[in-house]
Order: C-alpha cells, then structure tokens, then sequence
C-alpha cells in the first residue's frame, strides 16, 4: 500500500515537472484576424511556463500591418519561439518566420519574396517597401540573421554574391536558407523539432482558434463587413423616413455595432472612430425625435458616420495606400447603393405588408382611435386637413375630423401644417403642403 501511494505521489510530481511546448498555426492568408490568435497563443505559453513555443508556418503571405503585429507579439515573448516552415513562409510569413529566435524548415520549404503589393500583385509605392526593408533587417539583425539577404527578400536591387543579381528577389529553399544561415536546421516532423529544441519529452499542447476569434475574422472579411454596413445604413434611412423608433434601426445599430466591435479588437478602429460613429447616431436621433425637419444636426451625423465607417475601413495611417483607400470607397459605394435599393424595393411593392407596418408605424390602426378603413379613402381625394405628426415623408394627419396615415408628396412637413389629399393609391393617401384654396 505504501509502494502504490509513493508511486502514485512520484508519478504527479513527474507530470507536474514536466515541460510543455505549445505549437500555434499560422496558415492561410495572413489577416488582422490572426494577430489576437497569436497574442493569446503567447500568453497562454507564458501564463503556464511553457519551455517554448512552435509556430508551423505555411503561407503566401497576407496584409503587412497583421503581420507587423504578430512580428511584434513574438518578438516580445518572454520565451523561446520556433519557427517550423513544413511548406513555405512567402512575403508576410517572411517577417513572421524572422521574428522567431529558431528557424526550422522541412525539406522542399521555401522562405522570402517580401515585396509589398496591392491586390492586383503590382508593387505599391517606395514608401511601403522601405518601411518592409526595415521591418525585414531590423528583425533579422534582432535574432542575429544576415539582414542584407532579408532586405533582399524585399528589394531585387540588393545584390547577394553567389546568390541572386540585381534583377531577382531572394527566396530561398531550405537548403539555401540553411547554406546562409537564414535557417538553423532541416526537419521534417515536429517530433524531430521537440527533440532538435532539448524538449523531446515534453507535453505537446496545440491551441487552435476559439469561435470568438473564428467570429471577428469572419466579420472582417471585406463581404461580411460590406453587408454590416449596408444593414447599417438601411436600418438608419429608414428611421429617418419614417416617425419613431423601430426593427430597422434597431437592426442598424447592432450591425453597425458588430462592424465596429470586429473593426477595434483588430486594431483597426481607435476609439475616436467609435466616438465619431456615438456622435453621428445622436446627432440624427435628435434630428428624429426632437427637431423638426432635416437639417444640420441629421446631415451632421450622417457625415460623422460616413467618416468613421471609412477611417475603420483603411486602418492605420502607416499602412494606407491607394488600394486600401480604393478598396474603402468600394465598399461604402456598394453600402449605400444597396441600402438606397432595399429601401426603394420594400417602399414600392410592401407599401402595407405586415413587415412594412413594422418599418413605418409604431402603433396599430384602431378604429376607436379615429383611423379611417379603406373604402373611406378614396372620400378623401381633394379634402383639406392638418398633419398631426411629422411626415418623413410617412405620418399621421387628420382630415375631416379622422387621424389617416398619410404620405407626403416628396417632402418633410412640419407637424400643424395645412395640407390637401391631392392622390390616392389604394391604401396609400399622398398629401401636400403646396395647395390653393
């Protein structure tokens, strides 16, 4: 008996002794998405004194401000980190790779090509490519690598002897990398990486991405986003055409919030942005609610929106080019257009769907309430009566003693106005402010 609890307390405290080494994945495209994934790979690492961790690596490459940012993450940790290119680290995985203190590539791997590009593959301006060149040395030199062959991953004109001339970007196999000490060995398993690192024995713990980072990198992605915004802008229109408060704008706001919310934990909006996007709603909540008609405090708001929307779409200043900028005005084009059609379509064949009661009242239309049925409607052509709330152009007016639903014929009128039944289109009563008696 007392052999077996000796054993057993043995036994724990060789578990407990026992090292760890987490590995992460950096694959596919490198996005903003995946820079929070490998913050909290480190510090779960950290947090649980892991002995080293494995990134396995195998991209072409993706957006540089992510990869500056996991470039940074790394090189922070307070722990060994390794590289394990088992297929390539192209462009953005370059710097990811360089920023590890170990290198370790699988036979046929490949490392380089850094050149920075817009989405049709054309190099971008010489602004971008000096700040990669530096990006690529100063990590290189950090982890005591030849930062002339990083910088030459990133500009042809860098000539390395007996490797490349003044026409050719570096990418180099991994016997190349290994030749130039850009690399410190060839592997092909991770078991051969644990062993190569002096944890041979150690626990493996792999962490993968959890479904709240799953959920901002599909948020991100530029449909997704454009779609946010687009519900945004529908749900706002909407309340802005119409009296009170209702399901599109409330469906705007989460939409929008969720853009914003995705857009600030990747670092792309700042607070100010989300400052800029509360003043804008105010603004035209107050326009709605408070102060008739359509003026400055409603044009104001939807300029704030607009501008905080765009300053989140392009990022940081030191990544913004012509393609990000381009790509930003794309997308707020095709949100606004699509919002204006949305809204155009249900105006035109829901004008009294169930759904569309939703959309432009917010209070049912009793007869005991004074609401005219519809075989009394056509009555009202030509009759004189005075709105009683503001038309957006929808409202509610009284006309012969009775409170009717009414439209305006293309402009906001003011609560108290004298207006005429000018046309009726089945159930839809068309008024108008500029009559003679």
């Amino acid at each position: 008996m007392k052999r077996t609890i000796l054993f057993w307390i043995f036994s724990v405290c060789l578990f407990a002794q026992q090292s760890k080494v987490y590995i992460g994945y950096i694959e596919g495209d490198i996005d903003l998405g995946l820079s929070p994934y490998v913050s909290r790979v480190i510090s779960e690492a950290e947090e649980n004194n892991a002995s080293a961790i494995i990134f396995k690596i195998n991209t072409f490459g993706g957006r540089v401000d992510a990869a500056t940012q996991i470039k940074d993450a790394i090189l922070a940790s307070k722990i060994k980190t390794v590289a394990f290119i088992n297929n390539r680290a192209i462009s953005a995985g370059a710097l990811i790779a360089l920023s590890c203190q170990k290198i370790v590539m699988a036979p046929g791997s490949n490392i380089g090509a850094a050149t920075v590009v817009d989405q049709t593959g054309e190099k971008v301006s010489e602004k971008y490519q000096s700040y990669m060149r530096s990006e690529m040395r100063s990590t290189a030199e950090k982890n005591g690598r030849n930062p002339e062959i990083a910088e030459a991953m990133v500009d042809e004109r860098i000539v390395i002897p007996g490797l490349t001339d003044s026409t050719q970007l570096v990418t180099l196999t991994s016997e190349e990398a290994l030749k130039y000490k850009m690399s410190d060995t060839t592997l092909t398993k991770i078991e051969e990486v644990l062993e190569y690192i002096g944890q041979k024995d150690a626990k493996l713990v792999k962490v993968t991405t959890n479904w709240a980072e799953d959920v901002v990198r599909f948020l991100n992605n530029p449909i997704i986003s454009s779609i946010l915004i687009m519900i945004g802008f529908f749900g706002l229109l909407s309340e802005i055409k119409t009296p009170g408060w209702g399901v599109p704008g409330t469906a705007g706001l989460i939409a929008l919030a969720l853009f914003f919310g995705s857009s600030y934990i990747l670092k792309l909006a700042t607070i100010v942005e989300i400052l800029m996007f509360i003043a804008g709603v105010v603004l035209i909540l107050l326009e709605i609610f408070l102060i008739p008609g359509f003026g400055i405090a409603g044009i104001s708001g939807i300029v704030l929106i607009f501008l905080s929307i765009f300053l989140s779409l392009i990022g940081s200043e030191q990544f913004l080019t012509f393609d990000a900028i381009s790509l930003a005005i794309i997308q707020l084009a095709f949100a606004v257009v699509a919002a204006l059609v949305l809204l155009f379509l249900l105006a035109k064949y829901l004008p009294k769907s169930e759904l569309f009661n939703r959309l432009v009242l917010s209070e049912a239309e009793k007869a005991e309430e004074g609401y005219v049925s519809v075989s009394e409607e056509q009555s009202l052509l030509g009759k004189i009566g005075v709105t009683v709330s503001i038309l957006r152009p929808v409202g509610i007016a009284e006309i012969d003693g009775k409170r009717v639903e009414v439209v305006s014929d293309g402009e906001f009128i003011q609560p108290g106005t004298k207006i005429k039944v000018i046309k009726v289109e089945g159930m839809k009563v068309v008024v108008s402010d500029k009559f003679t008696n």
